[in-house]
């Protein structure tokens, strides 16, 4: 499979995140959260579940395309709540037309397992935020 990385490719990526602190951010973001959470009364472990998990989906999926797509998730639910057409509003149509038969239904099925991550997520920020 072309998308097969080696060991030697995932430690080329934990130096790099070394390098450019990446753990140093991660700490200091959860540190910052965390005393946010004790003045506002969210419980701390619903705050150090939610970055572990961040953490993770960074590292495995790469953060920028991911994020854009999240963020275009956010929009619409801030905006609008959960509606029955989403997965319509968040297809790339240029993209979807050239596709055959069985792509379109794997793109379709991959954008809707994005889309559920997606609100799972944002469900859980509103959650930290809110209490």
């Amino acid at each position: 499979m072309p998308n097969e990385k080696s060991i030697k490719d995932y430690a080329k990526e934990a130096k790099k995140r070394l390098k450019q602190g990446f753990w140093q951010e991660y700490g200091q973001n959860l540190k910052n959260e965390m005393e946010r959470a004790r003045v506002e009364g969210i419980p701390e472990n619903k705050v150090k579940e939610y970055y572990a998990e961040r953490v993770v989906v960074n590292i495995k999926n790469g953060k920028a395309e991911n994020e854009e797509f999240y963020q275009k998730v956010k929009t619409l639910l801030d905006n609008e709540g959960e509606v029955s057409n989403a997965i319509g509003r968040l297809t790339d149509e240029k993209l979807y037309d050239t596709l055959s038969y069985e792509e379109k239904q794997r793109y379709t099925l991959s954008l809707s397992e994005k889309y559920l991550s997606c609100v799972e997520r944002y469900n859980k920020e509103k959650a930290i935020e809110k209490k």
